[in-house]
């Protein structure tokens, strides 16, 4: 099982970075979207997202106040903007699952505000990282997230959570990404499971959209999310979702 998570993560992360490297202003999201379908079927694997509960796309992109689960379409992507890629691989009956906030157009292209929302929240994630260990409960996660983001003020997207993974694209465990004192679970080594931490410039709170899977902020100022797969190993974690 971990041998075929490895190359599941290792595979989306891939098709993660081959789809970034087409964001530009002019492309829509929907070009990516084929990108990121091609790449997935070239290399063995399925989109998992694809058919997902009805989910009609084969990774989400979320810009600018979308919070997560952006369905690709027409949408154009503008100079300055700030896009996330979510991707999911299925291959040998596993999910490896990663997503990365982009900015659009590049650092001199987004104003600094939105350029060190996305730059910490990359960083709130590797934080979270470090603090996965064995015997600890998951709720070190978000303590270590929450009290990071609230050094800048940021809202920190409670709803929506990191999530246990493996042959099912979400197993039961979650990985809440505030302090939250009921996420009691403890860590052993085997298990795998997502850290992907949501801040916000304002608000956390959040609405949908009527097509029942786009989430934007309450106050439509911009969010940023990264994602790893992970693996409680003996000693902390080991990344499953890199290159």
């Amino acid at each position: 099982m971990r041998d075929r998570m490895r190359v599941a993560g290792r595979i989306a992360a891939r098709a993660l970075a081959e789809t970034a490297t087409h964001i530009a202003p002019g492309v829509t999201t929907d070009e990516l979207d084929r990108i990121a379908h091609t790449f997935l079927c070239d290399h063995g694997a399925y989109p998992s997202t694809l058919g997902y509960r009805g989910f009609p796309k084969s990774l989400c992109t979320s810009v600018n106040e979308v919070i997560c689960h952006g369905i690709p379409d027409s949408t154009v992507l503008r100079e300055g903007d700030i896009v996330n890629l979510d991707i999911t691989a299925f291959t040998g009956g596993v999910h490896g699952d990663t997503n990365a906030t982009y900015l659009v157009g590049g650092e001199e292209a987004v104003d600094e505000e939105s350029r060190l929302l996305v730059e910490r929240t990359r960083e709130s994630l590797n934080r979270a990282i470090k603090a996965v260990r064995p015997g600890r409960q998951v709720n070190v996660i978000g303590r270590v997230i929450e009290s990071y983001a609230q050094r800048f003020g940021y809202g920190v997207v409670r709803d929506f959570t990191g999530h246990g993974i493996n042959t099912a694209f979400h197993s039961g465990l979650y990985i809440p990404h505030y302090d939250d004192p009921e996420a009691t679970t403890v860590m052993v080594p085997g298990m795998t499971f997502t850290i992907e931490p949501m801040l916000t410039l304002g608000t956390h709170e959040w609405e949908m959209w009527a097509d029942n899977w786009t989430v934007v902020t309450k106050d439509r100022r911009r969010t940023a999310q990264f994602e790893h797969t992970l693996l409680v190993t003996d000693t902390g974690a080991e990344i499953l979702t890199l290159p």
